[in-house]
């Protein structure tokens, strides 16, 4: 078996398409239909299936796919590790991070850049369901985020210093903001501003809720955009669950103000995440080292 197959049957896949595959690799639709053949021959099976558009993979061909694809990464660590070793600490970093996390990044970023003045740095800030395939597809190193309740298939954790305190809050002029103490059976009679993709703390509150006897929190208002939530809950009766340093920070200019609920704050760990047994640059392990040292002084919640 060629690896110039394995790449030539990677177009075919991509394309569905033997001639449309062999226009972009730029040779010839019968020299590409002998390397597939070659191939299969190889395996002892049917890789492709010919139907009127083009070709469709097979149960073998899907399989190989994904064994090609995951030799496509194993490739590219190997060219980064080379490239980092030629140049030190050279090199370039891929740092994904949510929102709320993504403060953390400069104090570690500042000191990263005494270590390795050479190294470039990209940053992309988002939700998980947009960073995660990204990183098992290699196109970020690592993520900053919340520890998850199970782990992502394919990557590995390791758990900072640091925890962020989830809390209820809502507009200082709610009725609730004039109570020294709310039960989730007042909480349990307005309408919720949370985000459509992080549905742990939805989950988190209902365990809550249906604990206490109470219907599980309604959601009036989607967004993943954590300042339009903010404002949304400014003016309306709707509560929010954000982080506190985040409320904190934002009380005065938007008059929120957290509640005082019991048993109803959320500590959660922050952790790094990267592929499973993928290639971490010495960039990458010496800002996790970075990460690690600075997050509880940046990003831990006093009790």
């Amino acid at each position: 078996m060629q690896l110039r197959d394995l790449e030539y049957f990677s177009a075919i896949a991509e394309h569905r398409s033997v001639r449309r595959a062999a226009d972009t690799l730029g040779m010839s639709q019968p020299g590409l239909s002998k390397s597939l053949r070659r191939l299969e021959t190889e395996l002892r099976a049917k890789l492709v299936a010919r139907t009127p558009k083009g070709v469709d993979l097979t149960a073998v061909g899907a399989a190989l796919l994904a064994q090609v694809r995951r030799l496509h990464l194993t490739f590219e660590d190997v060219a980064r590790e080379a490239a980092d070793l030629s140049a030190g600490r050279a090199g370039h970093l891929r740092v994904g991070s949510n929102p709320l996390c993504a403060d953390l990044l400069p104090a570690a970023y500042a000191i990263l850049l005494k270590d390795a003045p050479g190294v470039t740095f990209s940053a992309t800030v988002d939700d998980n369901d947009v960073m995660i395939p990204a990183l098992r597809k290699g196109e970020l190193d690592l993520i900053v985020n919340y520890l998850p309740e199970s782990p992502w298939e394919g990557c590995d954790t390791e758990q900072l210093d640091a925890d962020y305190d989830i809390v209820v809050y809502a507009s200082a002029s709610h009725p609730l903001a004039r109570k020294r103490s709310v039960t989730i059976a007042d909480l349990a009679q307005h309408g919720w501003v949370l985000s459509p993709i992080n549905v742990q703390p939805w989950h988190w509150l209902s365990r809550a809720f249906l604990e206490r006897g109470q219907p599980p929190p309604r959601v009036a208002f989607e967004t993943r955009s954590i300042r339009l939530r903010l404002q949304i809950v400014a003016v309306s009766s709707h509560l929010g669950f954000l982080a506190k340093r985040v409320i904190q920070k934002a009380a005065p200019r938007f008059r929120l103000k957290e509640l005082s609920v019991k048993d109803v704050t959320w500590r959660r760990p922050i952790c790094v995440i990267y592929r499973k047994d993928a290639y971490l640059s010495p960039a990458a392990r010496r800002f996790i080292e970075i990460l690690r040292a600075t997050s509880k002084r940046n990003g831990a919640e006093k009790p």
